[in-house]
């Protein structure tokens, strides 16, 4: 019998491998590990693996996916790692152990919903660090923190930034010293110990491997080059890692020699784009049914000898080349993060994990050193 389609294939020995590599290089330099799971739709396969390698902290940035962790009862402290919104706030407090926050309204809520809940939240504050995404200007983080230590229900537990997610700024070794003399400051003013300096992310690597100091830095929240084993500034592999633990398959549901170009009187497509079109003649156009509803298509890389063409909602038009493709035939991709992203949050994609009960085999390829 054929295997669904279109799937994903999730090989979890790898992604636990990608895990272990990753805690014992950062734990090296003191630098703890919170398993970012928001591009795996928090997968509970995965997270389960993560938690498997060692990881003991999990974050995302919908409270329904940490809801469900929590539900689920893996054995890890829940981060929200996007700001939370006041319409939320019951069920933050409920199911997320700590929060990353900027907003001083949001977090008297927290405070007050804590003390209704008997509970301690903790909050680490985001430091606008020039990625201008999320983040309290560094000038302005005393006065917030005067104003958050006073509040009951509240641990005031660390110090955050972001780097390469908005505007692409790059996580320097200036960048790091002016955020580790930050928190330096603060600590000394407020007489703080703060358990987590969230150094930033994927993004970390390259300076984490280069530098002779990491600072204050104490703790950093990875996603990416966990499942596909890269640094986000260049999108490098990452030596002794794998790229390819997740795999899109798709299947072709038409298979036709037909002329490169369109033929007509010619406006917009479905989504608004006037696009060109090489001539290419007479080649066999292969269609596979998935488009883009399910993924970004401009995050596919076939693994198969052919060529993307295009996409519609529901079709992904391919130049098959050599390839003998036929109705049925299996097409495989691999994909980058926001291709990932989108596979494993469509309910249209099948999800299969691979090595489920054999997580760990140094036998398969990945980089090397």
């Amino acid at each position: 019998m054929k295997e669904i389609a279109p799937r994903v294939e999730i090989d979890l020995r790898k992604i636990k491998h990608n895990a272990q590599v990753l805690k014992k290089l950062y734990g090296e330099k003191g630098i703890q590990i919170t398993g970012v799971v928001k591009g795996v739709g928090a997968s509970l396969e995965i997270a389960k693996t993560l938690i498997e390698s060692g990881i003991t902290s999990l974050a995302d940035t919908k409270i329904v996916n940490l809801k469900r962790m929590r539900m689920a009862q893996l054995n890890a402290t829940f981060m929200l790692i996007r700001t939370p919104a006041l319409s939320e706030i019951e069920q933050v407090v409920q199911f997320a152990d700590m929060s990353m926050n900027t907003e001083i309204e949001v977090i008297r809520a927290l405070s007050a919903e804590a003390v209704k809940q008997h509970k301690v939240h903790s909050v680490i504050l985001m430091v606008e660090m020039g990625d201008l995404r999320e983040g309290i200007m560094p000038e302005d983080v005393p006065d917030f923190i005067r104003q958050v230590l006073p509040l009951p229900g509240i641990r005031m537990a660390g110090l955050g930034t972001n780097f390469a997610c908005f505007g692409g700024i790059i996580p320097t070794e200036q960048k790091m010293k002016e955020f580790s003399d930050l928190v330096k400051t603060i600590q000394k003013q407020f007489s703080l110990l703060l358990p987590y300096v969230s150094g930033g992310n994927s993004a970390n690597y390259q300076w984490f491997k280069n530098t002779k100091d990491v600072g204050m830095m104490n703790h950093i929240r990875l996603g990416e080059s966990i499942f596909l084993g890269r640094e986000t500034v260049h999108g490098s592999p990452i030596p002794g890692l794998y790229q390819d633990a997740f795999c899109l398959v798709a299947e072709v549901i038409e298979s036709k020699w037909k002329p490169s170009v369109p033929f007509g009187d010619r406006g917009r497509n479905a989504f608004g784009e006037t696009v060109s079109f090489k001539d290419r003649g007479m080649i066999r156009r292969a269609i596979v049914g998935i488009g883009r509803q399910d993924v970004l298509v401009s995050g596919l890389t076939p693994v198969t000898p052919v060529e993307i063409l295009g996409s519609s909602s529901d079709h992904i038009i391919l130049d098959a080349k050599s390839s003998s493709l036929r109705p049925g035939d299996e097409v495989r991709f691999s994909l980058n993060y926001g291709a990932m992203l989108s596979v494993m949050t469509s309910p249209y994609v099948y999800k299969k994990y691979l090595h489920a009960s054999e997580k760990d085999d140094s036998s398969v390829n990945r980089t090397s050193a």
